[in-house]
């Protein structure tokens, strides 16, 4: 732990998984606190603004149907494409400069660390907000009244890949066509974390050349367990 209270690793390899409890990235139990958020919350947030944005689209600036269906699947299909790179080139950067290391641990490092952490699948609401609130103000300044339609895309792209993501550490995949999906993430945790980045689709992996071998590659049922969500009695 550094001096600040934020605890980071030096060499940025996730190889340690522990199987209970959560990292502590704060002394301040205020600012630790601001560091979670249950799915529920963030999808209580977010879901009254994807509804009000497509209504007003369509009941207020007059576009029609299918421009917004459009950009609204325009808008998933970008969060999808963000995703990918921003696990790959954001997430698991590995920078020398150590405040660099903290911040990278905060936001996805804690993650590979302790698995079985519920509270840190989401951005908590706070820097949510400030960073929606941006993405949002971007889009609008490149796309006018279309980001009405298109950020309510992205921003659904958001919840379910946190959903997802969710879903892969707490159950079984329930149809056998999704289990490759599941193993890609697996895999990605404990056999190597420079593969496998897309967790709400594998489309990139495959496109990027960052897909796993799943037919050579052996699952390891106790690694898998290690990183499943205990169940509550």
């Amino acid at each position: 732990m550094s001096d600040d209270g934020i605890t980071y690793f030096a060499v940025m390899e996730f190889e340690k998984i522990y199987n209970k409890g959560q990292a502590r990235l704060f002394k301040s139990s205020f600012l630790e606190a601001l560091t979670k958020a249950h799915p529920l919350v963030i999808w209580g947030m977010y879901l009254p603004v994807i509804i009000y944005l497509l209504y007003h689209s369509a009941a207020i600036l007059g576009y029609a149907f299918l421009n917004i269906l459009l950009l609204f699947l325009g808008g998933m299909f970008l969060w999808s494409l963000f995703e990918y790179f921003a696990h790959r080139f954001l997430f698991h950067w590995e920078p020398k400069n150590k405040r660099a290391q903290r911040i990278v641990y905060t936001f996805h490092g804690c993650h590979h660390h302790y698995p079985r952490d519920t509270t840190r699948l989401f951005m908590p609401p706070v820097p949510s907000i400030l960073i929606s609130g941006s993405v949002f103000g971007l889009m609008y300044l490149l796309m006018k009244y279309n980001a009405f339609m298109f950020f309510p895309g992205f921003l659904l792209g958001y919840l379910l890949y946190g959903s997802i993501h969710y879903a892969i550490h707490a159950w079984n995949p329930p149809f056998k066509w999704m289990k490759p999906h599941w193993r890609n993430h697996h895999l990605h945790h404990y056999k190597n974390e420079h593969m496998g980045y897309g967790v709400s689709s594998t489309l990139w992996d495959h496109v990027f050349g960052t897909m796993f071998d799943l037919k050579n590659e052996k699952e390891d049922k106790e690694k898998v367990k290690e990183m499943m969500y205990e169940k509550k009695k």
